[in-house]
């Protein structure tokens, strides 16, 4: 791919939980601001990648193990189990042959995406990804947690023995669903084809092509609308904004160059990076924005750009 390309990608959160903490809570900083990691941005996409068939290695993958005991438990795959799994080799130790295995690596679309760090016996591997995603910040200022007790329609059998007379023992047990009441997430990403350099050189890949780069991009847009979990139940792509120019321009985090106001009607998402990517645009090749025209008025004055519906991906 003869191009860099600088992005960012919205994601809206209504009445759902985006990316939790180990506390259930919606992820914040110490300042109390509202994120999402890039791997709660990750995990969907590579989730789609896998459903349609591809060779997805960094995703969690179960399978049936005995214990010594004798027990059959459902256990996670280890990563050298899910590298076997999905290469078809017998024994990853046996494999001697390190070209073998980075070839294997660039042909799962996580890996020539995101990169990888595979630390094996034999293999120690380190791969920079072309693909780079940061922290998704949230742009809405009035977001709050809600938390919702939940009635199971079980009791808990565990205090049958302990304490079989007690209320608890009788009654049904209590759950907590915790959301957002709403957030806006803004994640900036940037695609630098020239990361695998090195590996075309060592000839175990053709590189960032613009195949993988349009898988990514198509993923990249759906990929959140259509994970729906139970707490994800809620979340959509809402806007993607991709900046495709030349190798040699290097532009800053355009996220904190985006803002979001809820509106009476339909709130409004502005790009006020557009002087900027004006003012290189000898160096700018194309410049596409997706949005949800029926919740959002988008305002950009960026020249040349082309705007569509982020669901139906027609130009608007």
């Amino acid at each position: 791919m003869d191009k860099r390309v600088y992005g960012v990608l919205g994601i809206s959160s209504i009445m759902a939980n985006w990316n939790a903490d180990f506390t259930g809570y919606p992820k914040t900083t110490s300042d109390g601001s509202t994120f999402g990691s890039d791997k709660a941005l990750k995990y969907p996409m590579k989730k789609m990648w896998d459903n349609n068939g591809d060779k997805v290695l960094y995703i969690k993958s179960m399978k049936f193990s005995e214990s010594k005991k004798g027990e059959i438990q459902l256990v996670p795959r280890a990563l050298k189990e899910r590298y076997e799994q999905i290469f078809g080799v017998k024994n990853l130790k046996e494999c001697k042959d390190s070209k073998e295995v980075l070839t294997n690596l660039f042909n799962a679309v996580d890996v020539k995406n995101f990169g990888a760090t595979f630390a094996e016996e034999g293999n120690n591997i380190s791969i920079t990804g072309a693909v780079q995603i940061g922290q998704g910040f949230n742009k809405y200022e009035d977001t709050a947690p809600e938390e919702q007790q939940i009635l199971s329609p079980f009791r808990d059998g565990s205090k049958d023995n302990t304490k079989p007379d007690s209320e608890e023992a009788k009654n049904s047990t209590l759950g907590t669903k915790i959301v957002s009441n709403e957030a806006h997430y803004l994640y900036p990403f940037t695609i630098n084809p020239l990361a695998y350099k090195e590996f075309v050189e060592l000839g175990v890949t053709d590189g960032y092509t613009e195949e993988d780069y349009e898988k990514f991009k198509k993923t990249s847009l759906v990929s959140a609308t259509s994970f729906a979990t139970n707490s994800k139940v809620g979340c959509e792509n809402e806007f993607a904004l991709f900046v495709e120019t030349e190798k040699d321009l290097y532009l800053p985090n355009l996220s904190e160059y985006i803002s979001f106001t809820k509106g009476e009607g339909k709130n409004t998402i502005k790009i006020e990076c557009s002087d900027l990517i004006n003012s290189v645009s000898e160096k700018v090749k194309a410049v596409e924005i997706y949005y949800n025209p029926y919740t959002t008025e988008l305002e950009s004055d960026i020249k040349g750009a082309k705007t569509y519906n982020i669901f139906t991906q027609e130009e608007v």
